[in-house]
C-alpha cells in the first residue's frame, strides 16, 4: 500500500492563462492508489515475474535509452523525436490557456478523468489567489487545453477545499462509448404505487454526501487475511446466505423489504 506521506513531485512547469494574464504554476498529482502492492510470482517457487522489453524480431531486451517512438504510414514506421513533439502546438506546450469559464453543474460526470493540484511559482501568487478567490465568488470554473506527455490534456480548472487550485483532466466527446447497441429496456409506464415506494426509500436514504464515510475496507480486510496466512491461520470464506424468498420480479415485495430494512438500520 502506498504511503499518504509520499513527496510529491512536480509532472508539468507552466502557466495558466486567464485572459492576458499568466499564471505560472507547476502541476502535482492529487491522486494515488490505496490497493495493497501484490507481486507476480512464480507458483513452483516464488520468484518474482519480470517484465522485459523485447526486439520482436531478435527476441534480445532492448535497454531503455535504446527506445524510440514511431508511426506506421503507409507501411513505414516514421520515428519521433523529443524536439518534433515541442514543435506540434509549442504554445499549449507551457500554457493551459483558459478559453471559457463554466457552470460545473452543467458537465456530465462521465467527462471527467483524474485531478492534479495547481501550485503557482515564483511571482505568480498574487495572480493565483486572484484566480482562485474569482472562481470561487462566481462559482464558476475555467476550461482549458494543454500538452501533457505528449497528449493534448482538455482541463476543468477549479478551486478545491476553498484553498488552491485544481485541474481536472477531461475526457474529449469522441471518447465517450455510444451504448446504441446495448439491450435498454423501452420505457413502461410505472405503477404510481411502486413509484410513490421508491421515492419514498430514496428519500430514506438520501443524506449530505460526505467522503469521509466511505473507506476501502476490501485493502483492510485482504491485508488482514494475508497476516493471518502468515501465522498459518488462514480465514474461511463465510458460507452464502440463502436469498430471501421474494420474487425477482415482484417489485412491490422488493421495495416494500428495502424500506423495512432502511427503517430498521435508521433504528
Amino acid at each position: 500500500m502506498k504511503s499518504k506521506t509520499s513527496i510529491m513531485r512536480a509532472i508539468w512547469n507552466g502557466a495558466i492563462g486567464f485572459g492576458l494574464v499568466n499564471i505560472p504554476v507547476k502541476l502535482y498529482s492529487a491522486v494515488e492508489q490505496s490497493n495493497l502492492d501484490l507481486d507476480m510470482l512464480d507458483k513452483k517457487d516464488l520468484s518474482n515475474i519480470q517484465f522485459k522489453r523485447v526486439n520482436a524480431t531478435t527476441g534480445k531486451e532492448v535497454k531503455w535509452e535504446n527506445i524510440v517512438k514511431g508511426y506506421k504510414l503507409e507501411d513505414e514506421y516514421i520515428v519521433l523525436t523529443d524536439e518534433d513533439f515541442e514543435a506540434v502546438s509549442p504554445e499549449k506546450s507551457k500554457i493551459l490557456s483558459i478559453t471559457q469559464f463554466v457552470d460545473t453543474s452543467e458537465i456530465d460526470s462521465v467527462y471527467f478523468e483524474t485531478s492534479y493540484f495547481l501550485e503557482p511559482q515564483k511571482n505568480g501568487e498574487q495572480a493565483y489567489q486572484l484566480l482562485l478567490q474569482a472562481l470561487l465568488k462566481t462559482k464558476m470554473a475555467g476550461v482549458g487545453t494543454f500538452i501533457l506527455r505528449e497528449k493534448e490534456i482538455l482541463g476543468l480548472v477549479r478551486p478545491y477545499d476553498e484553498k488552491i487550485l485544481m485541474v481536472t483532466r477531461m475526457r474529449y466527446p469522441e471518447e465517450i462509448r455510444s451504448y446504441e447497441d446495448l439491450k435498454v429496456p423501452k420505457a413502461k409506464k410505472t405503477k404510481g404505487k411502486e413509484l410513490e415506494m421508491a421515492e419514498s426509500l430514496i428519500k430514506q436514504l438520501a443524506s449530505e454526501f460526505d467522503p469521509g464515510e466511505f473507506t476501502n475496507t476490501y485493502n483492510e480486510e485482504l491485508l488482514e487475511l494475508i497476516k493471518a496466512k502468515a501465522k498459518g491461520t488462514p480465514k474461511k470464506a463465510p458460507e452464502e446466505k440463502d436469498a430471501e424468498d421474494v420474487d425477482p420480479t415482484d417489485l412491490m415485495a422488493q421495495l416494500k423489504a428495502s424500506l423495512e430494512a432502511s427503517k430498521k438500520k435508521a433504528g
